[in-house]
């Protein structure tokens, strides 16, 4: 089996932190962001890993080469910046596995094994995203779901405080995810210009320990609580 790490971004949110470190390779507890999810997909059974990369391309191949944890790794540069949606059409290039794992580079994610997005996908069902329980939805989108766990709508960010589940940036793909990509476009995004035209796109719901650290006080508040890998 294999996946798509998302990790091309200019990370300028977090400032000096990621100047001249890809965010995928920063580290939180003495291990890298990158490891941290090289082992949650290890225990889902994948086998290779193909790096969506852009900005600091040459850091990252250097730091982490083509074996990182026990597991294969290819890369898809991209020599302009494509948006979500085009980098995982670059990388899906190298992909020749049906289902497989695509991961936001910048989110950490505990006490949860990939194995039941697996167990929970099912012929037919194009797309399985992760949505994680936020005491707090106002920083993220919100989505909405059935009993049975098809999206039925994505919420911008909302301005009321309250609880929900929010998109947690890991995503199960059949192939057939591609024909819902924009005819003849390299640069889109997914949650733009992708997921709102999908309608067989289901979500599993957790409580799982996540967090996204793509600001510098999500990324001091993980180096400080997430200690349990």
């Amino acid at each position: 089996m294999q996946a798509i790490i998302l990790c091309g971004g200019l990370a300028t949110r977090l400032g000096e932190a990621a100047k001249t470190v890809p965010k995928v390779l920063l580290e939180i507890a003495g291990t890298t962001v990158l490891e941290w999810q090289i082992r949650l997909l290890r225990e889902a059974g994948v086998t290779a890993v193909v790096l969506a990369s852009g900005h600091l391309h040459d850091v990252l191949y250097e730091r982490v080469g083509v074996n990182y944890a026990g597991i294969r790794i290819r890369y898809a540069k991209e020599e302009k910046r494509l948006g979500t949606g085009g980098a995982i059409l670059n990388a899906m290039k190298q992909i020749d596995t049906s289902p497989f794992f695509v991961l936001n580079g910048d989110i950490l994610l505990a006490d949860f094994s990939l194995r039941e997005m697996l167990n929970r996908f099912r012929q037919g069902i194009v797309g399985m995203l992760l949505s994680v329980h936020v005491p707090d939805i106002r920083p993220y989108g919100e989505i909405v779901s059935d009993g049975d766990g098809k999206i039925q709508a994505f919420r911008e960010k909302q301005s009321t405080y309250r609880a929900g589940y929010v998109n947690g940036g890991v995503y199960l793909f059949d192939q057939s995810i591609a024909d819902a990509f924009p005819k003849g476009q390299e640069t889109f995004s997914m949650e733009r210009d992708v997921f709102p035209s999908v309608s067989n796109l289901y979500t599993l719901q957790t409580d799982a320990s996540w967090i996204d650290i793509g600001v510098p006080e999500r990324l001091d508040y993980a180096r400080k609580h997430f200690r349990n890998l």
